[in-house]
């Protein structure tokens, strides 16, 4: 079977800057790229059947591929009452007694909201478990934030979950609490969302069929055919597994477990997902996280957040003796880690206790560490990691959704700087972006828009030093973010022999108004050489 892509403008990304004469063509063979050249020279190529089609002006080019995400994650909450709209607490109890409304045979089973964020309520600040209990008091209820690091919940969810006025705040977490210090309001921050989590999660009710189908859909409609599941537990390696075997996985999947919650069983367990690809399912290395959320003000900072608590700089998740502990076993066995660094105090932690492990050991390999996030590490930290080979996975969509919410909390100079992808570039740093899936939609595009125009919901133009070029950008969601996967040689460029893994977009991001970058449509996603999307 061959295909033959023609009549449209194609980036390759195979150069270091955009082609000074495209192709007219592409050639595919049993899911591989042959060739890129003139359409007659590809017809000469062919050696079988062949099909042509007609790009229509549209553009060909490499298709994206995800740096990090919770690929499980989002099939579950995309089952979840919707609260990513919501402005107001009445907005919440209104969506979470519809979702109650419709539920059908499940009696008193746990109610789940996700995505409302605090920063664009009218109220300010976060629900408590007094709004919840408007919804049901007999029910429980989580309310999920939108950066996943926070929650509110109601009082039968607080008595599910065995949490009192005596229970303390776990490390790395906070427990909310009334007026009187002790007894608990609903509102848990970080590592203080485990117990409820733990509480209900045999409890939850969720339409197998419809979280296997939405956890991918979204991600092969914005043109994505490798997809990260990070922080992976040990039940999401076996629904992906056993989605894999069962042929369901149309998109490659790279999984990560968590280090501080079985990580090394995990691998041990599924040794033969560690070894490559096994039914479009592997087992990449190790997740880590150190720290929260910036926008939630629970990221580890150097120096005090602006407005609140004098002197605050959040908190890590772990003391320096358990990350280096977690970090030693990734090292020894050679593998891969990504880790979770928001706040700058959080990258410090990450790079201090890398470096030691590292001169520790006797490891001479590529592994080709991650700093996830990276919102507002420093210029001297990322010297560190160009050193390191320490790659910048940069969450540039923050830049947008939650710029105006850092200048406020972090003032000019480290509000101005956050996402620095300029910077990162400039020293040698390989870069790529991520959407963290849930938490923002797999956009790639709109990520793209974000690092070349870094413009902010307010229209604000937040770091005007850090924009790359388009050409930069578009690197950074195809070839660097295959190189993140030790997938370079395969994917993430037009070129003969890699897998024909492409999209189809409606215009070229090159050719557009750089403003204009975040509406163009994807047509078609490819897999493999196969049509996974068709846009109707």
């Amino acid at each position: 079977m061959e295909q033959l892509y023609y009549n449209g403008k194609i980036i390759t990304m195979s150069g270091k800057n955009p082609d000074a004469t495209a192709p007219e063509a592409v050639l595919v063979r049993d899911g591989r790229i042959v060739a890129a050249g003139s359409v007659d020279e590809m017809k000469a190529l062919s050696a079988g059947e062949l099909t042509m089609t007609d790009l229509e002006g549209g553009c060909l080019m490499p298709s994206f591929i995800d740096a990090h995400s919770h690929m499980v994650m989002n099939g579950q909450m995309a089952l979840c009452a919707d609260l990513s709209e919501c402005t107001s607490y009445s907005d919440i109890i209104d969506v979470m007694k519809r979702y109650l409304q419709g539920r059908q045979n499940a009696g008193n089973a746990p109610l789940i909201g996700y995505g409302y964020d605090h920063n664009f309520l009218t109220e300010g600040k976060h629900p408590d478990r007094d709004v919840l209990d408007e919804v049901s008091c007999e029910i429980p209820i989580l309310a999920m934030h939108i950066s996943g690091h926070m929650a509110c919940v109601n009082s039968a969810a607080l008595q599910l979950a065995g949490i009192s006025a005596d229970t303390p705040d776990p490390d790395g977490g906070v427990i909310g609490r009334r007026g009187d210090g002790r007894e608990p309001d609903g509102y848990l921050e970080e590592t203080a969302m485990q117990q409820i989590q733990k509480a209900i999660a045999g409890q939850l009710q969720y339409d197998i069929s419809a979280m296997l189908r939405l956890m991918q859909q979204i991600y092969i409609e914005n043109g994505v055919t490798t997809v990260q599941d990070g922080a992976s537990s040990m039940q999401d390696i076996m629904l992906l597994d056993q989605m894999g075997r069962m042929q369901q996985l149309q998109v490659d999947v790279v999984a990560y477990p968590l280090l501080t919650a079985d990580g090394s069983k995990v691998r041990t367990q599924f040794k033969n997902l560690c070894e490559g690809y096994e039914n479009h399912l592997k087992i990449g290395g190790y997740k880590l996280i150190l720290d929260g959320s910036p926008q939630g003000r629970s990221a580890w900072m150097s120096e005090p957040y602006l407005g609140g608590e004098e002197g605050y700089c959040g908190y890590p998740w772990l003391s320096d003796e358990e990350a280096l502990r977690c970090i030693r076993i990734a090292i020894e066995e050679r593998q891969q880690i990504l880790v979770h660094c928001n706040g700058d105090a959080a990258s410090e932690q990450f790079l201090n206790l890398y470096e030691k492990a590292l001169n520790e050991s006797d490891c001479k390999e590529d592994l080709r560490p991650v700093m996830i996030h990276c919102q507002t590490v420093r210029n001297d930290q990322l010297d560190r990691m160009a050193k390191l080979g320490m790659i910048a996975s940069v969450f540039v969509g923050h830049v947008w959704y939650w710029g105006d919410i850092h200048m406020k909390n972090f003032g000019s100079v480290r509000g101005n700087h956050i996402s620095p992808v300029k910077d990162a570039l400039d020293r040698g740093v390989a870069v790529n972006f991520h959407q963290d899936t849930p938490v923002t939609k797999p956009n790639m595009l709109h990520s793209v828009w974000c690092a070349v125009n870094r413009i902010s919901r307010s229209g604000e133009v937040i770091g005007a030093d850090q924009k790359i070029s388009v050409y930069d950008a578009l690197k950074a969601v195809t070839i660097q973010a295959a190189y993140e996967y030790f997938e370079e040689d395969s994917k993430g460029s037009i070129e003969a022999g890699k897998r024909a893994d492409l999209v189809v977009l409606d215009r070229s991001p090159l050719e557009v108004d750089p403003m204009e970058i975040r509406d163009i449509r994807v047509l078609m996603t490819i897999k493999d050489g196969n049509v996974i999307y068709r846009r109707h």
